[in-house]
C-alpha cells in the first residue's frame, strides 16, 4: 500500500461509490503519474479519511475501501512560529509536516520582517498538502492565518488548552525533552503548543508576555539554532517521545 500514489481531495468530491476528480487531478493522475484505467491510488480528504480508489475512464474513479491509516502522532501539536525572512518558511512547513505537526500558526512578532500576502498563505497550504501526500500522513496540517503575538496570547488566555512551551535560547530554562518525557508517562494533554521565535529570537517583552499568558519557557539545547532549524528540532523531539 505504501507504493500507491496519494492525492488530496475535498469531501464534496465523494459521492459513494464514486469519486469525482477535478480536471487538474485527472491531468496529474493520467499525464504526470501516467495511471491507466484500472490503476489504483489513495485519496485523502485531509481530515483523516483515506480511500483506496480505482481510476476509471474520463474524470471518474471508484471508491474501493476506506483505509485505516495510522501515521499520526497520538497528540495534536501546534507550532506557533514567528515568520522568518525570505522564503525560508517554505522549507519549515514541508519538514514539520513530514514530522507530524497538526497545525501551524504563523506569528508576526516584534522582529518579524516578512509581511505575508494571500499568495504566500496559499503557497504554504499547497506545500503542506504535498508534504502530507509524500509522507503518507492521514491528515493535512492546518495553516492558520497569520496573527500578531499579542493576538495569539489573547486567544491562549481565553481558551487555555493543553501545554504551552515557549522556546527561548537565553535564560536558564529546562530542556524540552525531559519535560515532555515526564508528561508522556502520565495522561496525554489534549494539545501541545510550541512557540518559536524569528531571527534574533523573541524580545524580552514578548517572553514575559508569553509567561503571563501561560507559556513555560524551554530550551532546545545549549547551541543557538536558526529560526528555520528550531521548529524541526522541536518536532523531532516530540515525535521521538510520543511515537511508541
Amino acid at each position: 500500500m505504501s507504493q500507491i500514489q496519494r492525492i488530496v481531495i475535498t469531501p464534496d468530491q465523494l459521492q459513494l461509490p464514486t469519486l469525482h476528480l477535478t480536471p487538474d487531478q485527472t491531468h496529474y493522475l493520467t499525464r504526470v503519474l501516467r495511471l491507466q484505467p484500472g490503476d489504483r491510488f489513495i485519496a485523502m480528504t485531509g481530515g483523516g479519511e483515506n480511500w483506496l480508489v480505482q481510476l476509471e475512464q474520463r474524470d471518474g474513479a471508484t471508491l474501493l475501501e476506506l483505509l485505516d491509516v495510522r501515521s499520526e502522532l497520538p497528540i495534536a501539536v501546534t507550532l506557533a512560529l514567528a515568520l522568518p525572512k525570505g522564503n525560508a518558511f517554505d522549507d519549515v512547513v514541508r519538514q514539520v509536516t513530514e514530522l507530524g505537526v497538526s497545525r501551524i500558526l504563523p506569528i508576526l512578532s516584534d522582529r518579524t520582517l516578512l509581511q505575508p500576502s494571500a499568495n504566500k498563505l496559499d503557497r504554504w497550504r499547497k506545500i503542506a498538502q504535498e508534504a502530507a501526500e509524500q509522507s503518507e500522513r492521514a491528515i493535512v496540517p492546518t495553516i492558520a492565518d497569520p496573527v500578531s503575538w499579542k493576538q495569539h496570547l489573547q486567544a491562549v488566555q481565553t481558551e487555555p488548552q493543553g501545554l504551552h512551551y515557549l522556546c527561548w535560547s537565553r535564560g536558564d530554562s529546562p530542556h524540552l525533552m525531559p519535560l515532555l518525557q515526564t508528561g508522556s508517562n502520565t495522561q496525554l494533554p489534549t494539545e501541545l503548543v510550541i512557540a518559536i521565535g524569528p531571527e534574533g529570537g523573541w524580545t524580552e517583552g514578548e517572553v514575559n508576555q508569553g509567561i503571563q499568558a501561560g507559556y513555560q519557557t524551554v530550551s532546545l539545547g545549549p547551541r543557538i539554532l536558526r529560526a528555520v532549524t528550531a521548529p524541526v528540532v522541536a518536532m523531532a523531539i516530540v515525535a521521538a517521545i510520543f511515537e511508541k
